[in-house]
């Protein structure tokens, strides 16, 4: 019994599983689902912050007719 108190605590599943080196096909599943988010996510953001740096042509004509 002294042996089994002496055991080493269990690690998180999330290490456990980076040390394996062999993910599941769910997990391949949840990683391409997460990548998949991400790419839409930053081709959102790309198409807005090129948005954000052009004016409509008729704003600049307003502000120059006063």
């Amino acid at each position: 019994m002294g042996e089994q108190e002496q055991e080493q605590p269990a690690a998180p599943a999330g290490a456990a599983l980076e040390d394996r080196g062999d993910p599941n096909t769910q997990q391949m599943r949840t990683i391409g689902q997460r990548r998949r988010e991400a790419e839409r996510k930053l081709d959102q953001h790309l198409k807005e912050a090129s948005h954000k740096g052009e004016t409509p042509a008729n704003e600049g004509e307003d502000h120059s007719e006063g």
